[in-house]
């Protein structure tokens, strides 16, 4: 049966087969498999042409949902997955509605939250009106720091758009009490999430995409642990970044 999905992706997009299999270093043979026959790519190269098409990888092939499973090694590290395409939507979902008193994100636009799960923002809101203190720290669209990684990844001015797209998703947050915006220009080793004492932690390899990169989930144990080293890392960015006026 074929991928209809994913033919009406290629379509709006104005992509071929062959426009498509450029992009992502492959032979247009396998694209149009993943077509007509609904053949399922590797999760790297799906979750790359799903970028590309603006789809989520999950929803063109279903297939790939499931989660790889992660090894639990040491008192704080409670996972570690090889790459942050191998984490579903709903992890990070699951993750944000258990937080009671600290929900913090730091990313330069991590878009495929809003994409994933277009609920974000009102599960955000959520949590805020119970009392939870949220943060959102992300990349300044305009900064050197910016434009340099989306050079890196060769990803080009794409990633400025994606910051800007970020902040359009979070800007009507900013009336909501307990949730504050800001960007940032530092230099983003890892994107974080956090949700009370628990966090995913995405390590970001020098010209490899966020979504390649891996991550590591953490359960804070102990004082002056792996958890307060990334938490602490978060409030001294969070603490040079500049507030978003509504």
């Amino acid at each position: 049966m074929p991928n209809e999905r994913l033919r009406a992706a290629l379509a709006a997009g104005g992509h071929t087969y062959e426009s498509l299999a450029k992009q992502v270093r492959i032979d247009p043979k396998s694209v149009e498999r993943w077509v007509r026959l609904d053949r399922v790519p590797r999760r790297t190269t799906a979750v790359q042409a799903a970028e590309l098409l603006g789809e989520d990888v999950h929803a063109l092939w279903p297939a790939l949902r499931q989660p790889r499973k992660a090894r639990t090694i040491g008192p704080e590290l409670a996972g570690l997955f090889q790459r942050r395409a191998d984490l579903p939507i709903s992890a990070y979902v699951d993750l944000f509605a258990q937080a009671r008193r600290h929900l913090d994100v730091l990313v330069y636009a991590a878009v495929f939250l809003h994409e994933g799960y277009p609920r974000l923002s009102d599960l955000l809101e959520e949590r805020a009106r119970d009392g939870c203190r949220v943060r959102i720290a992300l990349g300044d669209a305009g900064s050197e720091t910016v434009r340099r990684r989306g050079q890196e990844e060769r990803f080009g001015h794409g990633i400025e758009s994606r910051c800007r797209l970020a902040l359009m998703h979070y800007r009507p947050l900013l009336a909501v009490p307990g949730i504050e915006v800001r960007t940032h220009t530092t230099t983003l080793y890892n994107s974080i999430y956090r949700a009370d004492d628990q966090m995913f932690v995405n390590g970001h390899v020098w010209g490899v995409n966020a979504y390649d990169a891996p991550v590591w989930h953490l359960r804070r144990a102990e004082d002056g642990g792996l958890f307060d080293t990334y938490a602490t890392s978060f409030a001294a960015v969070w603490n040079t970044s500049k507030p978003v006026e509504e």
